[in-house]
């Protein structure tokens, strides 16, 4: 995996570079896909089969916890004929806030039985069969085409023969980014010839979110085996679910370089002349200020200030800090000592806690997805964090209980990078 800079570009000129991550964006009104939002209650792949209702329970006060992100993560290219949805939950509550288990991430993944009987018993695929890198996942399943203005092919696009507008309404299967056309009948799966499955369980596949476009690290690198199953309480014991929002307008992220202006790397002299001790802090204050990390954070956002997540499978998180402990874990080189004896993978992210294989990047939630979700609310003391990092499993793996059709939900990784709090008095 790259370095965590996020600093990769699809294609680039005098005026701007873009870049391989999707931004999505909220609305009140509905795209084409309805399944991926911000808030509102999660909806589970098969409603009849929930997962436990211990997986949504915050680890601090162990309350059911309210819906930030759900995801249509499917990603037929990586993984075909998987359903696959993620869902990034937080506690309401303040006294939860700031702590370890006060935000979650599930992912829920259907296998079909075709593909099931390819794999045999394994559920772990070979690395020599994967899908390498990004290539053609936008034009694939979101139709999503480089800017005209860009001097290079975009790494995503495949064909001529899809849209720029990755959110055209056109019924034509490649042309629709959020269509949710579902499966074949499980009946239909079975008795398709093995041989033949790929194609044909690619080209039913949804188009979801996914495919075109917290940094609260866990204290032990698996989160072991899930947990006996808990009926889910009804909603009106639950505490309340933010507003609903939809995602939509998903398009790569564009940098206007005449934007990007250079970070200072001095410090100012300032008078310590005082005689206190003010003149020591507000340097210090002030050295703070000029984290670079930070500031490109708070740059990169800027130019597309109403972004509500950043998307790219297997791709860089853009990190708000590389000083607390989710940064220092992001930044660490693949493959240290540190890595490999805390049980981490590659990229720093503690590897999946139910096949063993590592974890990578798919997506993070910006600091205006906080602004849509509380807009209506009182007050300014709401969510703290300024990101929230997505990890999931390389091999999108089910637990060994779930069979081949049935869904099965494991935890994943959530890396949670706090807002910086003022303790200076």
């Amino acid at each position: 995996m790259a370095p965590y800079e996020s600093d990769s570009s699809g294609g680039e000129d005098n005026d701007y570079t873009e870049t391989n991550v999707l931004l999505g964006y909220a609305s009140k009104d509905p795209s084409d896909d309805t399944i991926s939002h911000l808030g509102g209650r999660p909806e589970w792949l098969d409603p009849s089969t929930p997962p436990s209702a211990a997986l949504a329970k915050c680890k601090v006060c162990n309350d059911i916890m309210a819906l930030l992100l759900q995801l249509n993560g499917d990603l037929p290219e990586h993984f075909s004929g998987h359903e696959r949805r993620l869902y990034v939950l937080t506690c309401r509550r303040k006294t939860c806030r700031r702590k370890e288990g006060s935000i979650r991430v599930l992912r829920g993944t259907k296998i079909s039985k075709i593909v099931s009987k390819e794999k045999s018993a394994p559920k772990v695929v070979s690395p020599a069969t994967k899908p390498v890198g990004n290539t053609g996942i936008g034009e694939t399943l979101f139709g999503a085409k480089p800017s005209a203005n860009s001097a290079s092919a975009n790494p995503f696009s495949i064909g001529t023969s899809s849209p720029s507008n990755p959110f055209s309404t056109s019924s034509h299967p490649p042309q629709n980014p959020f269509a949710t056309t579902p499966l074949p009948p499980t009946s239909e799966l079975v008795a398709e010839p093995p041989q033949e499955s790929s194609g044909d369980i690619n080209a039913d596949l949804p188009k979801s979110f996914a495919a075109a476009l917290s940094f609260n690290p866990s204290k032990s690198s698996t989160f072991g085996p899930p947990p006996i199953p808990e009926p889910w309480p009804s909603e009106s014991s639950q505490l309340p679910a933010y507003p609903l929002y939809y995602l939509v307008d998903a398009d790569y992220e564009i940098l206007d370089k005449a934007e990007e202006a250079p970070i200072p790397t001095h410090t100012m002299d300032l008078d310590d002349s005082s005689g206190a001790d003010g003149g020591k802090e507000d340097k210090e204050v002030f050295e703070s200020v000029l984290d670079k990390t930070f500031q490109k954070f708070a740059d990169r956002l800027a130019q597309n200030p109403e972004q509500v997540i950043r998307y790219e499978f297997k791709g860089s998180p853009l990190l708000s800090s590389k000083t607390d402990t989710v940064g220092k874990l992001l930044s660490s080189s693949a493959g240290n000592e540190k890595v490999r004896t805390t049980g981490g993978s590659a990229s720093g992210i503690p590897r999946c806690g139910n096949c063993g294989m590592g974890r990578v990047f798919e997506v993070q939630l910006t600091p205006h997805a906080i602004m849509e979700l509380e807009r209506d609310e009182d007050g300014l003391d709401g969510m703290e964090w300024g990101t929230i990092v997505v990890g999931v499993c390389e091999n999108d793996c089910v637990p060994n209980s779930v069979g081949a059709g049935e869904v099965g939900y494991l935890e994943e990784w959530a890396g949670v990078q706090w807002e910086e709090l003022d303790t200076r008095r």
